[in-house]
């Protein structure tokens, strides 16, 4: 059987950490070429190259912010440029603070919002654009069971998270027309950077809510989402997909 992604061209954000840095290496292991954005670590982009590479397949980077509008479109046009196309977009890039509602000020509020949402406009807009010239293609949110549930989570990280659920479905009834599938994964807790700025009785909790009893890893949820972006998966379109290790609802 051929790879999952064999062929496929791809688009990662937030490509040097965490998730993004395991879906960047699972899409080349199952064959996609991929490009990836960051915003500061020059030498975890290089990581990042090098495992995209090791599988012989192309790997780009862009030192570009997911807010940066006219930088993205730039972006979008060097890949198809470069690759004659952008079949899949995962938007995974997104920021967390440990406030509490209460004591939240201007500026962290805008700061979570404008990059977790204003990134989907962002990002998404050029892409799916080129998408619609090519009458295919995959676009997959990374979401957070903290939309979902009342969870001891920010109040402006869960408001931008049930956003781009909002997000998925809606543009998904679009993007159906023109051969363009969008759907998400609403992903529990895993082992990366922002689960640090989780509350400690969060983390604490979470080993009793979860019947795997432990924290996700990162390479877990990047070999699902592999599969919900490949033409295996052929019939969902504007779904949310928990990924949470069973965790009580």
């Amino acid at each position: 059987m051929s790879l999952l992604l064999e062929g496929k061209r791809a688009f990662v954000t937030g490509g040097t950490r965490g998730i993004g840095a395991a879906i960047c290496e699972i899409f080349a292991r199952e064959g996609a070429d991929v490009a990836f954005n960051y915003g500061a670590r020059d030498d975890l982009a290089e990581e990042t190259r090098k495992k995209i590479e090791q599988y012989s397949k192309r790997a780009l980077s862009f030192k570009v912010s997911v807010t940066d509008r006219l930088g993205l479109k730039r972006l979008a046009r060097e890949i198809v440029e470069k690759w004659g196309g952008i079949d899949i977009l995962v938007n995974n890039a997104a920021i967390n603070r440990g406030d509490n509602f209460a004591t939240t000020t201007d500026r962290a509020w805008d700061e979570v919002i404008d990059t977790n949402i204003g990134s989907l406009f962002a990002v998404t807009k050029p892409i799916y654009k080129q998408m619609i010239r090519q009458r295919k293609g995959h676009i997959l949110n990374i979401t957070s069971i903290g939309a979902m549930r009342a969870l001891p989570t920010a109040v402006h990280y869960a408001t931008s998270k049930a956003a781009m659920i909002g997000f998925t479905k809606c543009l998904s009834r679009e993007a159906g027309t023109f051969g363009v599938k969008v759907n998400a994964i609403a992903a529990g807790i895993f082992d990366t950077d922002l689960a640090s700025a989780l509350p400690e009785r969060l983390l604490q909790m979470h080993a009793f809510w979860a019947s795997a009893g432990r924290l996700g890893r990162p390479e877990e949820l990047a070999e699902y989402a592999a599969f919900m972006v490949s033409d295996r998966n052929s019939f969902m379109n504007g779904e949310v997909v928990i990924v949470d290790g069973g965790a009580i609802t």
